[in-house]
């Protein structure tokens, strides 16, 4: 589904993203453009970005 239509960004994007390291927003929108346009896609971002970390550890903080 797309979630950022000023880009074009989906929410694979967002969790392929977060897969790579990205734990907030502001890495995503760094990585992909999201929410740096219009803004209303921002909360549905974060919270596909959370529920995201939820699943999937961050081997990041581990190491």
């Amino acid at each position: 589904m797309y979630v950022c239509l000023c880009h074009a960004i989906t929410d694979s994007q967002i969790k392929a993203a977060v897969s790579l390291g990205d734990s907030s927003l502001a890495d995503v929108k760094k990585r992909l453009g999201v929410a740096d346009q219009c803004g209303k896609c921002a909360r549905m971002a974060n919270q596909i970005i959370q529920t995201q970390l939820e699943y999937e550890p961050n081997f990041y903080e581990v190491a």
